[in-house]
């Protein structure tokens, strides 16, 4: 496997992880919170989604598919339209709500997007900095993986949100 490969595959898990964890919820379900503190599966697919749309857009020199596709407008949340959850507060996180569609239909079209963007990606490539406001500067690879990571790691924060709606059920 080369590192074009490599990357596919690792998003391609994401993708596995976040349409496992919304497939077959209610709205309701989507927006459950379950602590004050804690986030919903809306806002963890929504969040993941932005990121990776956000920080592939840039690292690629490409726009957004927020607001590119019309998104932003789908969603209709009351953010500016760079936002990507992070640093949101508790009230602001618990304005993310959307229906199932509409997180699996962005998160589809930015995996589709990335699957395309990372296919190309050589070797060589990864070594490329794509941002130069960190000591060392981040290199694609280094983006490449930090997108991965936080991904997983919020895909399965909503799988096991999802498991505990269930449960509650």
């Amino acid at each position: 496997m080369n590192s074009a490969g490599l990357l596919v595959d690792s998003f391609g898990r994401i993708r596995e992880v976040v349409h496992e964890a919304v497939e077959g919820l209610t709205d309701e379900e989507l927006a459950v919170r379950i602590d004050p503190d804690a986030n919903s599966v809306a806002w963890l697919v929504w969040h993941l989604t932005r990121i990776q749309d956000d920080h592939l857009a840039d690292a690629f020199d490409a726009e957004q598919l927020w607001t590119s596709d019309g998104w932003r407008d789908r969603f209709g949340l009351p953010f500016p339209p760079a936002a990507t959850g992070y640093g949101q507060s508790r009230a602001q996180s618990g304005k993310v709500r959307a229906p199932a569609e509409l997180l699996l239909g962005y998160h589809d079209a930015v995996h589709a997007r990335t699957e395309e963007l990372v296919r190309a990606v050589t070797n060589a490539d990864l070594d490329r900095v794509v941002d130069t406001a960190w000591d060392p500067p981040v290199t694609l690879g280094v983006r490449l993986v930090s997108v991965i990571a936080d991904d997983l790691q919020h895909a399965g924060q909503a799988a096991y949100v999802r498991g505990v709606v269930e449960r509650r059920g």
